[in-house]
């Protein structure tokens, strides 16, 4: 037994199902309920809430939800292997976990969902793992239909989301997460956790949607800071050249001096700059 429920240990699970991680999934499984109970804790009570898990493999982390009392977990689950290991867990909790066998890169789940907000909490597989995030960060209507994240990523993706301004990690990735909700990293977690190990240290990352972000428009944020990142080197007046306006007018309309880099400028400048770009273009047609 564990110590969280009276189910078998991770590892006689994986045994039994013939569950070797697969490196074509991104799969790597975190074996410690300690830890999965840790991450599960970081979602806040759970008690009236509904969870989106992604990738929960052979169950630890759907484990940690259902015993910490979450009221339906759905674990969305592209790896056949793990249906069996997962159905266990269900027929523990009677009710509380639906199992989808789907690619969540392309599988909605606003559809099970009604009109309730749900929390989503997964250790992500590494291979999807961003662009799982940006299509979070990017769904409309805003506010979403997600109350807040708790994903685990490699460190170097976590520091990434949570940068800002004059950090080296920022980038558009930092824009978007920064400018759609408050990110902020928990906690760490060692490779010697995982099975396999990888060869990386992860990250656990709370985002929480802010419910009236900066007004603009989203599609013209990730061009301005596509063209501003794409060539991060150069100053903005030469790298905003690609959007086909006058980057002057763009970096006028921020407040900013067009010979600043794109890691300099705030969220916030980006937005004004993209709420510029829209006015210009607009004026266009």
């Amino acid at each position: 037994m564990s110590a969280i429920d009276d189910l078998p240990p991770l590892r006689d699970v994986i045994a039994r199902h013939q569950l070797s991680a697969r490196k074509s999934l991104g799969q790597n499984f975190l074996l410690d309920l300690n830890l999965t109970t840790r991450i599960a804790r970081a979602a806040g009570p759970l008690e009236n809430s509904t969870v989106i898990e992604v990738g929960p493999g052979p169950g630890g982390l759907t484990r940690a939800l259902l015993a910490l009392g979450a009221k339906r977990v759905i674990a969305i689950e592209r790896d056949e292997r793990a249906i069996p290991a997962l159905d266990e867990i269900a027929q523990r909790y009677p009710g509380r976990l639906e199992i989808v066998n789907a690619d969540a890169t392309t599988f909605d789940p606003r559809a099970l969902l009604a009109d309730e907000r749900a929390k989503i909490v997964a250790n992500l597989p590494y291979n999807v793992a961003t662009a799982l995030l940006i299509g979070w960060l990017s769904v409309e209507p805003w506010p979403p239909w997600y109350e807040t994240m708790v994903l685990m990523f490699q460190r170097e993706v976590a520091e990434r989301i949570v940068a800002c301004e004059d950090d080296d990690a920022y980038g558009r990735l930092g824009v978007l997460s920064n400018w759609r909700a408050e990110t902020k990293i928990l906690f760490d977690i060692s490779p010697s956790a995982f099975v396999p190990p990888p060869k990386v240290t992860s990250s656990v990352v709370r985002l929480i949607p802010r419910e009236t972000p900066e007004p603009c428009d989203r599609r013209a944020l990730e061009k301005v800071a596509a063209a501003a990142f794409g060539q991060r080197r150069k100053m903005l007046r030469q790298s905003l050249k690609a959007l086909g306006v006058d980057p002057a007018a763009l970096a006028e309309a921020a407040g900013i001096d067009p010979t600043r880099r794109a890691e300099t400028v705030s969220v916030s400048g980006f937005v004004a700059m993209a709420r510029k770009l829209t006015d210009i273009t607009s004026a266009k047609t």
